[in-house]
């Protein structure tokens, strides 16, 4: 993998992009305008009902609840306008009108700027037999969204726009008679050594189908031994395989901030790469997928990650729940029509 285009590069797609960035303008606001809604106009108990799930203390982020359903925020500010059925037209209630509209607008991100499948397609996430089987079967789902600040959701305007958020909405509209359970397990700041610490109690102990494990980035940023975390991240892999569940390992993002420690992010995504070929589990490319939005798209970095340089902003967070749903959706189709690829197996096919 090539990390020989630096973010200096971005400044040569100004001009291409000035007037993409004129219809992106509402998206990228979009944090802002839910803020400024929510704080200058609603009562101290209406900005408790709106922001009920947001009270994590870590690191800052938003953390929502153990399970993701990806509609908490209409259910709370639905309560509000049913607590006062009589007020005509109040602050208030324009208010909570205003943040309606910013997360319907929200709702339909891709409108503006459409999620598209990598180009020249990337390596596989390989088969998921035992989740892909049970939703084919129609039995009950459990995926563990394990992770740090990018899992939690730090950057999302509000929690129904985290990752596992998405990724559970879009499975609920996929199959929608099905009982499929997302559970949020990000922490923000941690990487391997803090989460082999909890990996039984946030992991195993709610005996998942699947496991998507965000690791790494947390790593390369603290300056450790990527050869090291990569161990501890074997080891935890093979843990979650003992309890019998279908495994994704989702490598660092591609921003600035991780860009600044070019040498360490590549043998960090090299280690993950090479983790997942020798246990025979999936890996999502995030990297190699980012770096695609940038390159090959001509996205602005500023148009999938927030002003910190490192977090995913909405579209960012919506687009790679979008790529990594459809790759389990496909695992479900294969197992519906016989091809029961193992997961051992490692195809190369577009995502």
């Amino acid at each position: 993998m090539s990390f020989d285009r630096p973010f200096s590069a971005m400044t040569s797609l100004a001009a291409p992009v000035v007037a993409a960035l004129v219809l992106l303008a509402p998206a990228l606001m979009l944090p802002t305008r839910v803020q400024a809604a929510q704080q200058s106009a609603l009562s101290d108990s209406a900005k408790s009902d709106i922001a009920g799930s947001d009270d994590s203390k870590s690191e800052g982020v938003k953390a929502p609840g153990s399970q993701t359903t990806g509609a908490g925020n209409a259910g709370n500010i639905a309560s509000v306008d049913q607590a006062n059925p009589a007020q005509p037209r109040s602050i208030t209630s324009r208010a909570i009108d205003k943040v309606k509209a910013v997360a319907k607008s929200a709702g339909d991100i891709f409108s503006r700027v459409p999620c598209l499948s990598p180009k020249g397609g990337v390596k596989s996430m390989g088969s998921l037999p035992h989740v892909a089987g049970k939703l084919a079967a129609g039995q009950p789902v459990v995926i563990v969204a394990f992770g740090s600040s990018s899992t939690a959701g730090y950057g999302s305007s509000s929690p129904e726009f985290t990752y596992p958020n998405r990724l559970a909405a879009q499975l609920h509209r996929k199959y929608p008679g099905a009982d499929i359970t997302v559970l949020n397990r990000g922490v923000g700041g941690e990487d391997a050594p803090e989460m082999m610490k909890r990996i039984q109690t946030s992991v195993i102990d709610a005996k998942p189908d699947l496991v998507i494990w965000q690791v790494g980035t947390n790593a390369v940023l603290r300056n450790l031994d990527p050869a090291e975390t990569a161990k501890m991240v074997e080891d935890g892999v093979a843990r979650i395989q003992a309890a019998g569940a279908d495994l994704v390992l989702v490598d660092p993002q591609y921003s600035p901030k991780v860009y600044e420690r070019a040498e360490s992010a590549s043998r960090m995504v090299k280690l993950l790469n090479k983790v997942a070929e020798l246990r025979h589990v999936g890996i999502f490319p995030r990297f190699e997928v980012m770096r695609e939005w940038h390159d090959e798209q001509a996205l602005p970095i500023d148009s999938f990650v927030i002003a910190d340089g490192l977090h995913m902003n909405d579209w960012g967070y919506a687009c790679f729940a979008q790529l990594l749903g459809d790759d389990i959706i496909m695992s479900v189709g294969q197992i519906k029509l016989g091809v029961n690829v193992p997961s051992s197996v490692q195809k190369y096919r577009p995502m």
